[in-house]
């Protein structure tokens, strides 16, 4: 997934996406906070941005600026958990390649689904994190921590990163992020979707350089 972005800023750091199969969202940043240098800049992609807003919650001395990546803030949607255990039940029928198969295309931009070469990277991802990962995750992301009361608490430097096709995280998720947190920058991609660091890293990795530089002074109060 960020294998491009670890290629152009080589100084940065990748947590296990695993986070020690944690299946809350509390336990995955505490074993994150554990790993994590004394002070960073934080970018979270999906599951990871729910993870980074709670290391925020946390310790947010801690964090110097954040990203948050193809997510959402919302609670939990009528029907979400059905989807959820559909999915699992699948994989536990028929396999992790069974699950991935019917999971990963969605999620994807149009052109990069037409990719072979890195939806075979993708799919070899998601199928190698094992059956175990997902449910762990899927329990951590069903019973995830309400954010309303944190976003406008936000003090440090953020930036909101999205796809414009990305069906699962949409834009106006993004939209709202950046609305809620003082001072933040939406960053919209033309043509990725929900895998954006992997569908179109040079688009990204323009838009972590500018975040990286982004100046605390653009922030209410200061």
């Amino acid at each position: 997934m960020f294998g491009e972005t670890l290629a152009a800023f080589p100084e940065s750091r990748v947590m296990d996406g695993f986070y020690g199969g944690a299946d809350r969202i509390e336990a995955m940043a505490d074993h994150v906070l554990e790993r994590m240098p004394a002070r960073a800049a934080l970018l979270g992609h999906s599951m990871g941005a729910r993870v980074a807003l709670e290391i925020i919650r946390k310790a947010p001395d801690r964090v110097e600026r954040l990203a948050l990546v193809d997510t959402g803030v919302h609670p939990v949607k009528p029907g979400e958990q059905e989807g959820r255990y559909r999915l699992r039940d699948l994989g536990r029928a028929q396999g992790m390649a069974a699950l991935v198969a019917q999971w990963l295309p969605p999620m994807m931009g149009d052109a990069a689904a037409r990719d072979d070469a890195l939806m075979a990277r993708l799919t070899t991802m998601c199928v190698s994190a094992g059956l175990v990962v997902f449910e762990a995750q899927i329990e951590a992301l069903l019973y995830r921590p309400a954010l309303d009361a944190l976003l406008p608490a936000i003090g440090c430097p953020t930036a909101a990163i999205v796809g414009d096709q990305d069906r699962w995280s949409p834009v106006a998720q993004h939209e709202a992020i950046a609305a809620a947190i003082p001072g933040a920058r939406l960053h919209v991609v033309p043509d990725a979707g929900h895998m954006l660091p992997a569908e179109a890293p040079d688009a990204f990795n323009r838009i972590v350089a500018q975040w990286l530089t982004m100046p605390a002074a653009d922030q209410p109060g200061d």
